[in-house]
């Protein structure tokens, strides 16, 4: 764990709160769900590394708390603001472990959105003020749980057309992580990067794979990528030498599936008279496959144009299904401008001119990683129930204005509902899915990586 101030991971407003709750309050139960938005399922992921990252072991010091005060003195103006004593507290009795119990739905489960997914509660009727105090934290497991996501309804999508068009078998492979470089920080591209590879098996995001290995308690790689051309490095030969640059992967790679960016010029050139004719037996005496990436101009009809041109230069067999595949020592990846609806147009195009899904792979980075906030899946943390003064009560918001942001009530189970799941009142006898993972400062409940995936499979 690195040696973060957990006193000062929270929103200004929220080291105020103590003072705000009712007279006598002991106990503060909050959830977690997703309001709606894009999709109608949400794969939760991410929330083992927030445990383990921030919230595991002794995390109140009295350092920290020296540091804490000094801030908020300084950032609000009022050193009597800052919740001390509250803090000194769980340093004093529970030698700086924090006194909650986080439930929540095992990683890589897909749960329909108006579900809670997590809930969080204080084990300390004198910290009932800490619950909330974590929302800020906690919160941020929208990211890693909007990514896988978003990731695995594209996976449905692209399976939905290989069972169509072509071979099923290859679908871990069909979309590949390309997103490192385009996110806020190298934290970003470690979750994003592990999310996406909930579903698939393709990344060139190198920090998610240490990171895999580090919070999901495995050494085995998750994620594979290829030796693969970029364009300073055909562009640096020169336009004249183009044919020596494709050429020189062909001999530098003799084997495997390689991928090489051909349209630093001409992409339809490049394919019908270098790849298709100068190089032409080259890349049939090959032991693998060429993959032919454009990367520039509107993507449903370049893919298409590229597809067509390598049929014609390298053959195309039908399949059982009546759609054309190419030779297998031809594919073509399209990186360029990919994300959900892109890559339904790529391949509805594909499909009406009759070629399968199996010609084609995707590389999506901004799109995958980056593209989507809180909001894409209306993320939200809210109370639902307290203890006062030793009675229980409900807890909820009701506004007139927004009714999508009615909150739930009371104490809550997530229980199995047919072949989905459903919100329901702890009271009921159903088995509750939440599972305990946090309790007093320790992480009582992980999961390795394969669980997680097999969590999310489809």
């Amino acid at each position: 764990m690195t040696d973060h101030n957990l006193l000062l991971l929270t929103d200004s407003y929220k080291v105020s709160h103590y003072k705000q709750y009712p007279p006598g309050t002991q106990q503060i139960y909050s959830y977690f769900e997703s309001r709606g938005g894009a999709f109608e399922e949400v794969v939760f992921f991410g929330l083992q590394y927030l445990l383990k990252e921030y919230l595991a072991g002794a995390v109140v010091t009295k350092e920290k708390i020296d540091e804490a005060e000094n801030i908020y003195a300084q950032h609000f103006g009022n050193r009597s603001l800052f919740n001390r004593a509250g803090w000194e507290y769980i340093l004093n009795e529970h030698d700086g472990r924090l006194p909650v119990r986080i439930k929540a739905v095992p990683e890589g489960l897909a749960v329909p959105y108006y579900n809670a997914v997590m809930t969080i509660e204080n084990t300390d009727p004198k910290c009932f003020w800490l619950t909330n105090i974590l929302e800020t934290l906690l919160v941020q497991v929208w990211y890693g749980s909007t990514v896988a996501t978003q990731s695995r309804e594209i996976k449905k999508m692209i399976l939905s057309c290989l069972k169509a068009t072509g071979d099923e078998a290859g679908i871990n492979f069909k979309l590949h992580d390309f997103g490192f470089r385009g996110v806020s920080s190298v934290e970003s591209a470690a979750i994003g990067g592990a999310a996406h590879l909930v579903n698939f098996m393709g990344s060139d995001t190198v920090a998610a794979l240490t990171f895999i290995q580090k919070f999901y308690n495995t050494t085995e790689m998750f994620g594979f990528s290829i030796p693969a051309a970029e364009h300073s490095t055909i562009t640096s030969w020169g336009k004249a030498h183009e044919a020596d640059a494709y050429r020189n992967m062909l001999m530098q790679y003799p084997e495997g599936t390689l991928a090489v960016v051909s349209d630093s010029y001409n992409i339809y050139n490049a394919c019908e008279h270098l790849w298709g004719e100068a190089l032409r037996g080259e890349v049939l005496a090959r032991n693998g496959t060429l993959v032919i990436r454009p990367d520039s101009g509107d993507p449903k009809d370049v893919v298409l144009k590229v597809v067509e041109i390598l049929g014609e230069k390298f053959g195309c067999e039908t399949n059982a299904k009546g759609f054309k595949v190419l030779s297998p020592k031809v594919r073509v990846i399209q990186g360029d401008g990919v994300e959900y609806n892109s890559i339904q147009s790529i391949l509805g195009n594909l499909r009406v001119n009759g070629w399968s899904a199996d010609n084609v792979a995707f590389g999506m980075g901004g799109g995958l990683l980056q593209k989507l906030n809180r909001d894409t899946q209306k993320f939200a943390f809210k109370c639902s129930a307290a203890v006062v003064n030793g009675e229980e009560r409900e807890v909820f918001k009701d506004p007139i204005t927004d009714t999508g942001k009615t909150s739930k009530r009371g104490r809550l189970k997530l229980v199995k509902n047919g072949a989905g799941y459903k919100t329901v009142s702890a009271e009921e006898s159903r088995e509750d899915v939440l599972q305990t993972v946090f309790e007093n400062g320790e992480v009582v409940k992980e999961y390795a990586f394969d669980e997680v995936k097999k969590n999310a499979n489809l």
